[in-house]
């Protein structure tokens, strides 16, 4: 049971990681340095299309990997 979670673990650590860097940068350029994180805030860039698709991605795989990460810990045990 152990070694399936490890592996598991393995595997959304891995596909976490290809996903955040495939996502485009929110504040590129000039205009972005300058406004820094306002435009998010206030829903003036709203995610389309692959943008937020790779979103939902990286949530769920962030939700796996705190669940995997906490249940091996108590396998371990």
């Amino acid at each position: 049971m152990e070694t399936l979670l490890t592996v598991l673990l393995v595997i959304v650590c891995i596909s976490l990681i290809v996903v955040v860097l495939l996502q485009s940068g929110k504040s590129s350029g000039l205009s972005g340095a300058i406004s820094g994180g306002a435009e998010q805030l206030f829903g003036k860039q709203k995610a389309r299309g692959i943008d937020l698709v790779l979103n939902r991605i990286t949530i769920v795989l962030s939700v796996l990997f705190f669940v995997l990460t906490i249940s091996v810990a108590f396998v371990v045990k």
